[in-house]
C-alpha cells in the first residue's frame, strides 16, 4: 500500500511539476526573446539612421515633422501649430528608452575619433574601449549579438566607419533578475504542489488503502481464529496415534494439520510486518554474527540434501536493525537456496560493506528463476513449481516476508540468474 501510495504521489508531483518548469522555462525564454529583438532593433535603428552622428538624417527627413518631402496628400491640416518639435534624436530615444546605446565614428586608419551615446549611459560603460576591441577583433559589417545573461556588449560594425554598440550589462541584470524571481517563485509553487500532490493522493488511494486495512484484518482475525481449533485438531491427533485402526487417518490428520500451522503462522508474520514497526525499537546489532550463526545451522540440513554451504564474511558488520527479522531473512534466503540447489553444489553467502552499504549476497547452483519472475518471486502466495511446492509444505510465502523484513529496514532485494553458470543469486542492500 505505502508502494502504490509513493507511485501515485510521485506521478501527480511530477506532472504538476514538468508543466511547472515549462511554464517557467518559456517565461524566460519569451522574455530573452524580447530583450533580444529588442537590442537588435536598436542596432538596425542606429544603422537606419546613418550613424547618428550630426547632420545625419534618413531620406526625405525634416527635423520640424517625420515626413516632410514625402508627406501625404490628404494629411490634416488641424495638427496644432503648438505641439513640440521632434527631431531624430527624440524619436531614437524614445525607440531605445532603458538601452545604453552609443555610436562610435572610426577613422580610416582604425582608431575612435568620436563617441556618442543615446539612451540611460549613467553606468559608465568605456564604449571607446569596446570600439577598440572590435576594431582588432571583427571586419566591417559584422554584427554580433551576444549572450545577453553574460555577455558584455552587442555591436553593429557597419561599413561607414562607424560602430553602434549596445552595452547588456542593464539586459543581463533584468533578465537575471527575473530567473531568479523564476526560481523563487518555483520554490514556493512546488511546496504548494508538494501539498496538492498528498492530499489528492490520500484521496485517490483511499478506497485501495481501507480494502487493504479490511484484508489485513480479515487475514490476522482468521489466522487468530484458525489457530484455536487448529490446536485442538493436532492435540486430538496425538491422543489418537496409539489406537493403530486408524493410525493411516491420523497421520494424514496431523500431516495437514502441520501445513495449516505453517501457513497461518506465516499470515501473522506476513500481516504484524506489513502493519510496520518504529525503527525507534531497532537497536544496533552484529549483522556478522547473525549471519555466521544462521548459517551454521543450515549446514546440517544443506549437508542432507549434498550442498555445502561456504561464508565469506567481514568481521563486526553492525546495522540498526531487529535482530529476530535478521534472522528470519537470512534463514528465509538459505533455505531458499538450498532447496532450490542442485546435489553436490555449493551456496555460498557473502556479507560486506561496499560504498557506506551493506550487502549481503546469497547465490546457489541450481534451476534458474524463470524469465520475468525475478520480482514475482516475492509476491505472496507465489509458487514457480506449484506441485513441487506442495509436496514441500511451500506456499510462497517466504520471499514475501522476506521482501517486507528488507523494506522495513529501508533496503531493497533483487533476485537474479546467470543461465550461462547456471547459478542464481540474492542481493539484499541496506544503507
Amino acid at each position: 500500500m505505502k508502494e502504490l501510495s509513493r507511485k501515485v504521489f510521485l506521478t501527480i508531483l511530477g506532472m504538476l511539476t514538468f508543466i511547472l518548469v515549462i511554464s517557467l522555462v518559456i517565461l524566460n525564454i519569451v522574455s530573452y526573446r524580447r530583450e533580444y529583438e529588442s537590442v537588435k532593433r536598436n542596432l538596425d535603428l542606429m544603422d537606419n539612421r546613418g550613424g547618428g552622428f550630426e547632420g545625419d538624417k534618413p531620406p526625405g527627413f525634416d527635423p520640424g515633422g517625420f515626413f516632410s518631402g514625402n508627406e501625404p496628400e490628404n494629411q490634416p491640416n488641424d495638427i496644432p501649430d503648438d505641439l513640440p518639435e521632434m527631431n531624430f534624436d527624440d524619436f531614437a530615444n524614445m525607440m531605445i528608452m532603458d538601452y545604453e546605446v552609443y555610436t562610435v565614428e572610426v577613422t580610416e586608419s582604425g582608431t575612435v575619433s568620436r563617441v556618442f551615446s543615446l539612451g540611460n549611459n549613467d553606468s559608465g560603460f568605456d564604449a571607446a574601449a569596446a570600439a577598440q576591441e572590435i576594431l582588432l577583433g571583427y571586419d566591417k559589417d559584422t554584427v554580433k549579438i551576444e549572450n545577453l545573461f553574460i555577455g558584455k556588449y552587442s555591436f553593429n560594425y557597419k561599413r561607414n566607419n562607424s560602430i553602434v554598440i549596445v552595452n547588456d550589462a542593464s539586459v543581463a541584470k533584468k533578465l537575471r533578475k527575473l530567473l531568479l524571481e523564476t526560481i523563487g517563485l518555483f520554490l514556493v509553487i512546488e511546496l504548494i504542489i508538494i501539498f496538492i500532490s498528498r492530499l489528492v493522493t490520500g484521496w485517490i488511494t483511499r478506497p485501495a488503502r481501507e480494502a487493504f486495512e479490511r484484508q489485513k484484518e480479515f487475514i490476522a482475525d482468521a489466522s487468530h481464529e484458525l489457530k484455536t481449533p487448529l490446536a485442538v485438531i493436532m492435540a486430538s491427533s496425538d491422543e489418537l496415534v496409539a489406537d493403530e485402526t486408524n493410525a493411516r487417518y491420523v497421520e494424514n490428520i496431523k500431516y495437514e494439520s502441520d501445513r495449516m500451522n505453517k501457513l497461518i503462522s506465516g499470515l501473522l508474520d506476513l500481516s504484524k510486518l506489513e502493519e510496520g514497526v518504529s525503527k525507534d525499537t531497532y537497536k544496533d546489532h552484529n549483522l556478522s554474527k547473525i549471519v555466521e550463526k544462521t548459517a551454521l545451522v543450515f549446514e546440517g540440513v544443506a549437508f542432507e540434501q549434498g550442498v555445502l554451504i561456504e561464508t565469506d564474511i567481514e568481521e563486526d558488520i553492525t546495522l540498526k536493525c531487529s535482530k529476530d527479522e535478521m534472522e528470519k531473512l537470512v534463514s528465509t534466503l538459505l533455505d531458499n537456496a538450498v532447496k532450490h540447489s542442485n546435489k553436490d553444489t555449493t551456496v555460498r553467502i557473502s556479507l560486506y560493506r561496499s560504498n557506506a552499504t551493506t550487502k549481503l549476497k546469497i547465490t546457489n547452483t541450481g534451476e534458474p528463476i524463470a524469465e520475468g519472475d525475478e520480482e514475482k518471486i516475492f509476491e505472496r502466495f507465489y509458487r514457480a513449481d506449484k506441485s513441487r511446492s506442495r509436496s514441500e509444505n511451500r506456499y510462497g510465502l517466504g520471499l514475501a516476508i522476506a521482501k517486507r523484513i528488507v523494506l522495513n529496514h529501508g533496503g531493497t532485494i533483487k533476485a537474479s540468474s546467470n543461465r550461462e553458470e547456471g547459478t542464481t543469486t540474492f542481493k539484499v542492500e541496506f544503507k
